[in-house]
């Protein structure tokens, strides 16, 4: 077996240079971005590759270092616009899981939108993704039900896609119990709950189950490859880098055999009949590549595709509206498409 077979069977990944790796350079992030990357150095925190899920989950985070930058004013006007935020229990594909319901102010019913957070399918929770979920439901004029899937190495893959599906199912079977539309529901998620939101409504797809009215997804995790270019010239980038990438899916995966099932590589998977997509990228992001892949590829198939790369800013910048400019226009952007679907 040559040797660049050998490594592709053996991890489940393509880890071997390209042709453009050689000119491949890192974008520098602009003025605001920069700023965020400075105060999480300064938070001192370590690299999660070289941890356990249950040291990584104790780490500073991005949500740590914009609640840092945020003056009074900004911290308060996070807080308005909303009748109810509550944290509940819902059903998962095993037991219950625990839900953040954000409801904005106005008369019911609302659309729906179901919400998964990043974090690799190891770390992170709907607490450190609150900005993101609190934007969207003021922004999109929906309410916002962000969940917490099982996180792995506890739970190995597929087990967050299961309870992905599950969330969205029980949504759809009881969104008129908590002032939801039930004709009204769309799929978002950022990083791996950008893989999730896509996931689920490819299962929805294929189970017969109804069909979401848009998904949004935010840098999402859609390839197997870590020789695109984007990996390449973002190797190394904060706060999220190819280390990383890797040490999750050794956590989430059973083997590295699994990373080639289409539910980790998007880019093989069948998008007919999916809702209108839109998808968000950042330049100085490792997965910024196959995010610009995977638009391509659903168009090819017939999906209508909103995509929309900014320049300048790093995986995680979607929740930083207080402080970074481009992810005040990220969230006007990804809302404006999501109320139009509704």
């Amino acid at each position: 077996m040559k040797m660049t077979n050998f490594l592709i069977a053996a991890t489940g990944f393509s880890l071997l240079a390209l042709p453009f790796a050689a000119n491949a350079k890192p974008a520098e992030p602009n003025k605001d971005m920069k700023k965020v990357l400075d105060t999480m150095k300064a938070s001192g925190g370590k690299p999660i590759e070289s941890l356990s899920a249950l040291e990584a989950r104790k780490q500073p985070t991005p949500a740590d270092a914009i609640k840092s930058m945020m003056t009074e004013d900004q911290a308060k006007k996070a807080q308005e616009g909303f009748a109810k935020i509550e944290d509940k229990k819902i059903p998962g594909a095993v037991g219950e899981m625990s839900a953040r319901f954000y409801t904005p102010e106005g008369k019911g019913p609302m659309p729906v939108i179901v919400y998964y957070h990043g974090g690799g399918w190891v770390i992170a929770s709907k607490d450190v993704y609150d900005g993101s979920a609190r934007a969207l439901a003021i922004q999109a004029k929906a309410i916002v039900v962000s969940v917490d899937y099982r996180s792995a190495p506890e739970h190995k893959f597929p087990a967050a896609h299961e309870d992905a599906f599950a969330a969205y199912k029980w949504v759809v079977e009881n969104a008129a119990t908590f002032g939801g539309d039930p004709k009204k529901i769309a799929l978002a998620g950022e990083s791996a709950g950008g893989n999730l939101a896509i996931n689920t409504a490819i299962k929805a797809r294929d189970t017969g189950a109804a069909k979401p009215v848009h998904i949004l997804a935010v840098y999402p995790v859609a390839s197997s490859s870590m020789a695109t270019e984007s990996y390449e010239k973002n190797k190394d980038a904060k706060p999220l880098n190819k280390p990383m990438m890797s040490w999750f899916m050794k956590n989430y995966l059973n083997s590295m055999t699994e990373a080639q099932d289409p539910r980790i590589n998007l880019v093989a998977a069948s998008f007919k009949g999916l809702p209108e997509t839109t998808i968000i990228t950042a330049e100085i992001d490792p997965l910024q590549t196959e995010g610009k892949q995977l638009a391509d590829l659903m168009k090819k198939q017939d999906v209508k595709v909103n995509y929309k790369n900014y320049n300048g800013v790093t995986h995680e910048f979607f929740g930083m509206a207080p402080v970074v400019g481009e992810a005040k226009d990220a969230q006007k952007f990804a809302s404006s498409e999501l109320r139009g679907a509704f």
